[in-house]
């Protein structure tokens, strides 16, 4: 028995990093997973190298998060294709990084479109499916930005924001059977971080060297990482915490 057998997991930006080793450890346990992403090409070959269970399936469906038609249709699609929706990971994610007087409109809107606006609209349009069945799983990613970090303000107040999301879902949802939950990365090795470390003229290496050094357990995170601590929020295990955010950071904001 996997610990998503008969489960149906959406997954958003799970095209790469945190969301396809998200999505790979929730196949692994047993769920169906709908990979969502802005690139459909890139989400059907995603869905395609997961590791599925016996009976379990995956699709690829292309939808831009911030909008709220293209929301409405990658979850008619997931209900329709998959049977059905039981946990939501709002995980799609960009970065627009300046410091706040290069910043531009377009950066600010942007980011916040993609990070609070797309949670918001995933949310709601799987609520709707959560609160008839009387169950839900929602996981939201913030980040250790959340508290602040030179270059993001955009990134930063939309990771804070996800945080306040959170908590406000697990108000409105528990009644409902509907666990709301967050994840605060630390620094993962990704594509992004990688892309940070080419914006700042850095060796790849190098930047995780460092990166690494800055936290107590002395190396850098990585999908699975992430992944392992998803999985435990998203099963029934979990049932009792909600509103809450998890720093996944090998401590490096303790001190």
């Amino acid at each position: 028995m996997g610990r998503f057998d008969g489960r149906i997991a959406v997954i958003t930006g799970a095209a790469r990093g945190i969301g396809f080793g998200t999505a790979t450890r929730f196949a692994e346990e047993g769920a169906s997973v709908a990979i969502v992403d802005l690139d459909e090409t890139a989400a059907a070959d995603a869905a395609g190298r997961l590791p599925l269970t016996e009976g379990a399936k995956a699709v690829g469906i292309g939808a831009d998060v911030s909008d709220a038609a293209s929301v409405d249709a990658a979850v008619a699609r997931v209900v329709e294709e998959l049977d059905g929706i039981h946990i939501l990971v709002n995980n799609a994610g960009i970065t627009r990084d300046n410091l706040l007087f290069k910043m531009t409109e377009d950066d600010w809107d942007l980011v916040m479109g993609v990070h609070l606006k797309g949670a918001f609209l995933m949310t709601k349009a799987a609520q709707k499916h959560f609160v008839e069945q009387k169950y839900g799983k929602i996981l939201n990613l913030s980040s250790v930005s959340a508290l602040g970090n030179r270059g993001q303000a955009n990134y930063s107040a939309a990771k804070m924001g996800i945080q306040g999301f959170t908590r406000t879902l697990g108000i409105e949802l528990g009644p409902f059977g509907i666990n709301a939950n967050a994840i605060a990365p630390g620094f993962i090795a990704t594509e992004m971080t990688d892309a940070t470390a080419a914006r700042l003229k850095m060796d790849v290496e190098e930047f995780r060297r460092l990166n690494a050094e800055a936290n107590p357990v002395r190396r850098v995170g990585y999908p699975e990482d992430i992944a392992a601590a998803a999985a435990f929020l998203c099963s029934d295990e979990a049932s009792y915490i909600t509103g809450q955010t998890l720093y996944v950071d090998g401590g490096a904001k303790l001190g």
